[in-house]
Order: structure tokens, then C-alpha cells, then sequence
């Protein structure tokens, strides 16, 4: 066996680290990155203080999962007309409004919490209104990730980073929102992610992209939604994605609404462990997208996804039994990562593989697979766990993502059938037009 000296060894690893960042190169991405990783920061901080206000106002885990459902409701019947106008119009500029938006909603929120007048019923409004303009901005926002990458090899390495900033903001938010609240209350999470707005805003206003030709086909909107639902549907690769994300998503992603009762009934703690389990999550997740950052090929990623839903779904399971927190701790983790890892795996195979006129339709898809089945589960979730409570509502989410799992390893053979030709006729990772057929 040939023997691998320290020093190369400390230099490939080191090349792979440096890798990790290559899509920082872009200049236009770099903007956008700074600008995400300030205002996530603070919508994760909007989001803890909003389930922990929720849950102090009605002390009910249905209305928990209520607020989630209203939140995203909207997302499952907007998201197909998103991605018509995100094929459409300038991303740019459709991002630029939608962040306003969504800033406004903040302030709306911090001066009634402030002036103590918030009441559940002004959370539902709010949460709808926001739920409608985010239906538009992650579809878009997908969109938008290839036009801000110079090296089309980076996109997959930018998407990976997107997750990671996503994660760094889930990390952080979570961690300084429960020590606020405990501090302060939840208006000031709400009045500092008002602010945090500004940076997106900013960093949009400043990049400078390319004018993205358009076709005018002169369909309706109804047309061309249905256009992308058969080519999306009838590709087995990207229907196997979607299915697979929109079961995980609907049965597993709503433990989140959950995780107050898991805090303050089932752990018996406060603000803070609900900000530690939160953090967790991100941290996992975090630990996912930087996996996945590391890694220059697409080669493997259906494998992958299939592998991430049934580690998502294991430490569901583990989650569910645990009475302390230094274990629910460690599977929420587990679980966190295999929700990333799954989640940027299919983003990264969707954006891949798409054709550029329907890249649009196809994310909006993704999109309503990955957030527009949560409100379903969240309503769920909070049924079933006013019914026969947290812990067995999860267990089962567990078992069933693992389910959904199994199901995806049965259609890789097809999967690598199909999708092949595809990467063989974009060319866009020349290792894959040689090797996909067996390591897909």
C-alpha cells in the first residue's frame, strides 16, 4: 500500500477547505451573501421570539401549529405563479420589493408588541401577510442564485453556501433571541430584524447583473404553469426529488412548531433551551451544508438524498425518547443535518439539470415541495399532538421520512437511467457525462 506523506496529506485537505469558499469569487454573490447572513440572522430571530409569544399568549400547541399553517398556507397555492413571474421579470428588482415587504410586516409587529396590544389574532394576520410575500421571494431568490455566478461550475458550491449562511443565521438568531426574550421580551427581536432588512435591501440595490433575456410566449400564466407542472412531473429524477423533499417536509420539517412544547413541557426549561435546541438544529444543518460545500462534484448526490432523509428521520426518532437535554440536543443535530443535507442536494441536482427556461417553475416547485406542504404538517403536528402528544407525534414523523427513504433507493436505478443524457448534453461537470451511470 502506497503511503500518503503528512504534508501532501495537510495540503489536500487544505485545498479542500479553500474550496469551500470558491463561489465567493464571484463578486455579485459576495454582495448578496454579507447582506443574507445579517437580515437571516434577524428573521431567525423574529422566528423563536414568534413561536415563544404564540405560546405564551394561548399555552396551546394547536394554535402553535396554526400560526405555522397560516404562515405558509399561502406558499402552497402562490408558489406555481411565482415561478411564471420569476421566468418572466427582472429578479433583481422583484427581490428588492419583496424585502420591503417583509420589512414592513416587522415593524407592523414590533409596535404593536411594544405597545402591548399584539393579540393572537394580529399574529395570524401578520403571519398570512408575510407567508404571501415569502411565497414570492424563495422562488425568486432561487432563481436568482445562478445569475449571480460568473463560473457556472460554482453554482453548485453557491448553492451549498446559501444553505451555510442560512444555517450560521439559524445558529446565532436562535442563541441571541433566547436571551433577549429572557431578558427583554420578544418586541426587541422584532424591532432588530425591522433593521436587519436594510442590509438585503442594500447589497440588491448594489449588485450589478447581466440583463436576462426573456421569451415572450404570449401564454397565460395558467398555461405556463401548467407547461412546467408536465415537464417537472414527467421527468422521474426531478418528480422523485420533489416527492421524496414534500413528504419530509410535510411529516418531518413541522417538528419545529413543536419544539416549544418539547422545551418548556417535555424538558422542562424555558426561552433558553428553546434557543439551545434551535441552535442545534442550525448547528447540524450548518454541519451539513459545509459537507456538501467541500464536495466539486454532483457525482453521488442521489445516493445522498435518499441517505439524508433516513438520517432526518432516525434522529426524529431518538428525539422523541429523549427526557434530558444534553441528548435531545445531540439528535436534534443528527436530524438538523440530514434535513440539510437532503434539502441542498436536491436544490443543487434541480438547478443542475433544469432547462434555463423553466429553471423558474421547476424551483417554484421545489419550493412548494420544501415549504408549501409545511403548513399541512404544521397543522398536523399540532393536532396530533394535542391528541396523543409531542413525543409519539414525532416518532411517527420519524418513521415515515425513513419510509420515503427507502422508496427513493428503490427508483435510483431509473433516476440514473434518465438523468444521464441530461448531464451528458449540458456538459456542465465533464466528470459526469463519464461516470453518472454508476455513481449517481
Amino acid at each position: 500500500m502506497k503511503k500518503i506523506k503528512l504534508s501532501d496529506y495537510i495540503f489536500s485537505r487544505a485545498k479542500s477547505l479553500a474550496g469551500i469558499f470558491r463561489a465567493m469569487k464571484n463578486r455579485n454573490y459576495r454582495i448578496f451573501f454579507i447582506g443574507q447572513l445579517i437580515s437571516l440572522t434577524g428573521t431567525w430571530m423574529q422566528q423563536i421570539a414568534l413561536s415563544w409569544l404564540v405560546y405564551r399568549l394561548t399555552n396551546s400547541p394547536f394554535l402553535l401549529g396554526m400560526v405555522g399553517f397560516v404562515g405558509l398556507i399561502p406558499c402552497f397555492f402562490i408558489t406555481p405563479v411565482a415561478g411564471v413571474i420569476a421566468d418572466r421579470y427582472d429578479h433583481r428588482k422583484m427581490l428588492v420589493i419583496t424585502q420591503t415587504l417583509s420589512m414592513v410586516q416587522a415593524v407592523i409587529l414590533s409596535v404593536l408588541v411594544l405597545t402591548n396590544r399584539i393579540n393572537y389574532v394580529h399574529v395570524m394576520i401578520l403571519s398570512a401577510f408575510l407567508g404571501i410575500v415569502n411565497a414570492f421571494d424563495m422562488t425568486i431568490r432561487q432563481a436568482f442564485t445562478i445569475e449571480m455566478i460568473d463560473r457556472k461550475e460554482d453554482l453548485s458550491n453557491a448553492i451549498a453556501l446559501n444553505s451555510s449562511l442560512f444555517n450560521i443565521a439559524r445558529l446565532v438568531g436562535p442563541s441571541i433571541a433566547g436571551v433577549l426574550i429572557a431578558a427583554a421580551g420578544e418586541g426587541i427581536c422584532f424591532v432588530l430584524n425591522s433593521v436587519s432588512y436594510f442590509a438585503i435591501i442594500i447589497s440588491l440595490l448594489v449588485i450589478k447583473t447581466k440583463r436576462r433575456h426573456v421569451a415572450q410566449n404570449g401564454n397565460s400564466v395558467f398555461l405556463d404553469i401548467k407547461e412546467g407542472f408536465r415537464y417537472a412531473f414527467g421527468f422521474i429524477p426531478i418528480r422523485s426529488i420533489l416527492l421524496l423533499l414534500a413528504l419530509v417536509s410535510l411529516v418531518g420539517v413541522p417538528y419545529q412548531v413543536l419544539m416549544p412544547v418539547f422545551a418548556k413541557d417535555v424538558l422542562h426549561g424555558g426561552a433558553h433551551t428553546l434557543g439551545f435546541l434551535s441552535s442545534m438544529a442550525g448547528l447540524g444543518a450548518l454541519a451539513g451544508a459545509i459537507y456538501l460545500a467541500m464536495r466539486i462534484s454532483v457525482i453521488g448526490l442521489g445516493r445522498m438524498i435518499a441517505w439524508a432523509a433516513a438520517i432526518f428521520g432516525v434522529g426524529m426518532i431518538f428525539f422523541s425518547f429523549s427526557r434530558v437535554l444534553w441528548l435531545s440536543m445531540l439528535m436534534i443535530f443528527i436530524s438538523g443535518f440530514g434535513a440539510m443535507v437532503q434539502m441542498a442536494s436536491s436544490n443543487t441536482v434541480l438547478q443542475t439539470i433544469a432547462d434555463d427556461d423553466k429553471r423558474g417553475r421547476v424551483m417554484s416547485f421545489y419550493t412548494l415541495s420544501f415549504i408549501g406542504t409545511v403548513p399541512f404538517g404544521s397543522l398536523l403536528a399540532g393536532s396530533l399532538a394535542s391528541k396523543i402528544g409531542a413525543p409519539s407525534t414525532l416518532f411517527i414523523s420519524g418513521v415515515c421520512c425513513i419510509a420515503g427513504a427507502v422508496l427513493f433507493f428503490k427508483k435510483l436505478p431509473r433516476f440514473r437511467e434518465q438523468i444521464r443524457p441530461v448531464y451528458v448534453r449540458k456538459g456542465i461537470i465533464p466528470e459526469v457525462a463519464k461516470g453518472i451511470q454508476s455513481t449517481t
